[in-house]
């Protein structure tokens, strides 16, 4: 299992266009998103790195990402953003197998579920959707398929009101356990790539229990 230290913030980002220059002054570094876990049907595996950072008011997560085309369709949250040129990261505490999946196409739009016994399936609702600031490289505006190598960013700033309804333990010492992902479902090449190794014989995010961890310093 894969485990990184994630760094305090003295305060939460107003604005998730300011997120990359504040972890680069806080020297946060990144890292790779490079597992292939079905490489005979999805061998394809874009560039990918990502970075974290948190504080008592929430989460800032950045990705970059270079792939050989990119699709962002989806515009509305909530959709099949999966589908488009998407990075997601899927995060819980680590005494309980309920998880909140955070996926985001390449041009701010998310979706936001949580999963777990106590809570079936369920979206965030569009008030608490639309207190998550995003920054794209690309730009806010859906587009169609550019079938050509893109290098992309995305930045969020995650209140801690987005997890209201399942708490995460963001204080310091505590260990989280999460993956990140890159996918493209609909893309000329769908590929499934993670942080942490999957051990499915399929394509399947929602393993809470192939997590990585983070330990909040």
């Amino acid at each position: 299992m894969k485990s990184i230290l994630i760094p305090r913030l003295a305060a939460l980002p107003q604005e998730a266009i300011d997120v990359p220059l504040i972890l680069d002054l806080m020297s946060v570094p990144f890292e790779y998103v490079s597992t292939v876990n079905w490489p005979d049907d999805y061998p394809y595996r874009p560039e990918m790195t990502f970075r974290m950072a948190w504080c008592p008011e929430g989460l800032v997560v950045h990705y970059r990402v270079r792939e050989q085309s990119v699709r962002a369709i989806y515009g509305e949250d909530n959709g099949k953003v999966w589908t488009d040129s998407c990075a997601e990261c899927f995060i819980r505490n680590e005494e309980s197998n309920t998880y909140y999946n955070i996926e985001c196409n390449c041009v701010g739009t998310l979706l936001i579920g949580l999963r777990g016994d106590d809570y079936g399936r369920c979206h965030m609702e569009s008030e608490v959707m639309a207190e998550v600031k995003r920054w794209a490289s690309l730009g806010r505006e859906p587009f169609g398929e550019r079938d050509e190598q893109t290098a992309w960013e995305l930045a969020l700033v995650i209140p801690v009101n987005t997890f209201a309804k399942y708490p995460l333990h963001l204080e310091e010492g505590a260990r989280l356990r999460a993956n990140i992902y890159k996918c493209g479902d609909d893309l000329p090449v769908p590929h499934f790539v993670s942080w942490n190794p999957i051990n499915t014989e399929k394509p399947n995010f929602h393993r809470p229990d192939c997590f990585g961890e983070l330990l909040l310093g």
